[in-house]
């Protein structure tokens, strides 16, 4: 099979919700709101993370990455539905239409590694909290932040590049952005070395983490078990009930949506999972993390009490 024997596409069509247009501008509101929300949540808890000093810790530069995280993987795609939606021509060009798969790419892997990075972080303070500033020192994470963007990065690369190269039948992608799986639908012909890559990176980014992320827990709740008051145990749970909480939502979606059977593989589905994948989750994370977290929370406040609510009176 020659490439050449295929169109190479200069631009793709975003079908979306196009049948029913009443219904966009409904999705629309809702999309630029939740947006606003994610903008403003994450940077203002990267913000508090920065400047308060109570939060130099390594729990809070992790959330300071997953915070950023979730800013590039927004807008990554959702300025682009934002326009979509109000456009009656719904197009995307090529080169535009790789980096939006791309960058959702590798923003969603180095989430899935960062969450497990997280987990670890948690087990070794609660199970080993004398030792936990030696072993959790700056250097080691910021090593470990490192290797989650690292990874993320490079197969998001290895799965974008192969992508691209697959023959397209057509330009019309049903789906709000250039998810792959949707660009995928699309291809002249099923590629054996595509479906590979694809399992196997969706099996070192989703399973794998997640069994790490069950030992992680599997060793704090039986640390947390042999504390003997009440209050302390309460402590310890308080620390991992937010990131617990944002596990269960983020992969929930990703597990639904990168590994579900075939015959469940309908694409309107796809675009409510990628809707709550893309859109929910990163607006609820700071949200989660700042009401079950007692520093953050008390961190957000003392900065925006600084925040002046009236204008300066300027004395004459």
């Amino acid at each position: 099979m020659q490439a050449a024997n295929f169109t190479t596409w200069s631009y793709f069509f975003l079908e979306g919700l196009s049948q029913y247009p009443r219904l966009e501008i409904v999705l629309f509101v809702f999309s630029f709101v939740m947006y606003l929300i994610t903008l403003l949540g994450n940077s203002t808890l990267i913000l508090v993370t920065i400047v308060d000093s109570r939060l130099n810790m390594p729990m809070y530069l992790f959330l300071g990455n997953l915070s950023f995280v979730d800013i590039c993987y927004t807008s990554a795609s959702v300025p682009t539905l934002l326009v979509n939606l109000l456009s009656s021509q719904k197009t995307v060009i090529f080169p535009v239409c790789a980096i939006q798969m791309y960058l959702s790419l590798a923003m969603g892997s180095t989430e899935c590694v960062l969450l497990a990075v997280m987990a670890f972080d948690r087990c070794v303070a609660i199970c080993n909290p004398l030792r936990y500033p030696i072993i959790m020192n700056r250097q080691v994470c910021v090593q470990m932040a490192t290797v989650s963007w690292v990874t993320g990065s490079l197969t998001a690369l290895l799965e974008t590049s192969f992508a691209l190269q697959i023959p397209l039948c057509g330009n019309l992608i049903d789906h709000f952005t250039c998810e792959i799986l949707a660009v995928l639908n699309l291809a002249c012909a099923s590629s054996w070395l595509m479906d590979m890559i694809m399992l196997i990176v969706s099996i070192l980014l989703l399973p794998i983490p997640m069994l790490l992320i069950c030992i992680s827990y599997a060793f704090i709740l039986s640390a947390v078990l042999k504390i003997n008051s009440a209050e302390g145990r309460s402590k310890a749970f308080s620390t991992c009930g937010a990131h617990l909480t944002v596990v269960i939502l983020y992969y929930g979606a990703a597990l639904s949506m990168y590994l579900k059977p075939s015959s469940f593989n309908t694409q309107g589905l796809n675009k409510i999972i990628a809707l709550l994948y893309g859109l929910l989750t990163p607006m609820l994370n700071p949200i989660i993390y700042s009401l079950r977290n007692k520093e953050v929370k008390d961190a957000m406040t003392k900065l925006l009490g600084k925040i002046p609510l009236h204008p300066t009176q300027q004395h004459q």
